[in-house]
């Protein structure tokens, strides 16, 4: 089924989208939530968080494309499941890992989400220039940095999908925090 079948379902409020989205999408969707909180459990629920999220969230919003969407919708789940598994203690997962690398070049990444209304405006704009930025660069290297900070994913796996080692992957991405961080200096964020 395509996407804007499905989206016409949800429109219609037709139960059946929640099906049709998981036999689309499930797989997908348990990927990013696994990549984040390393735990099957937790990935299940948060992709099942994502089919209720949904459901709320359309109408009123009508996605332009579907994937996006569900997959903004389970790496915000799983990043807000990962924050408060771990608002007490801090410890090896990958997500920490994500976050102390990004640390370095974003203000405020590490902290929670309770945010003021000028921290949102403030993240508004980061986003902005975060995306501005990576316009900027080659397609592997926003294929990287994408899929590493946005998805999640590891190393080895982005390696194997663009064709390349993994030592240049983890080369890249250095530099490209280090050109974000200054490209971001440059344009007056405060880090």
């Amino acid at each position: 089924m395509q996407d804007k079948q499905i989206v016409e379902m949800y429109l219609q409020r037709n139960e059946s989208a929640i099906s049709e989205t998981k036999n689309a999408y499930g797989n997908y969707l348990l990927t990013i939530a696994f990549n984040i909180l390393n735990s099957n459990e937790d990935a299940e629920e948060a992709e099942n968080d994502t089919y209720l999220h949904t459901w709320n969230s359309i109408p009123p919003q009508v996605p332009l494309n579907l994937k996006v969407f569900l997959a903004k919708i389970t790496r915000n789940l799983s990043l807000d499941m990962y924050r408060k598994k771990h608002a007490e203690k801090r410890g090896g997962a990958g997500c920490d890992i994500l976050l102390s690398e990004l640390s370095e070049v974003l203000p405020n990444i590490a902290e929670g989400s309770d945010a003021t209304a000028e921290e949102a405006f403030d993240a508004s704009e980061l986003s902005r220039a975060i995306n501005a930025f990576l316009e900027g660069q080659e397609k592997q290297k926003r294929m990287m940095f994408v899929k590493r900070y946005f998805f999640g994913e590891p190393l080895a796996t982005i390696a194997f999908e663009l064709g390349c080692g993994e030592s240049k992957v983890a080369i890249t991405l250095h530099r490209m925090r280090a050109s974000l961080k200054s490209y971001l200096e440059e344009g007056g964020v405060i880090i």
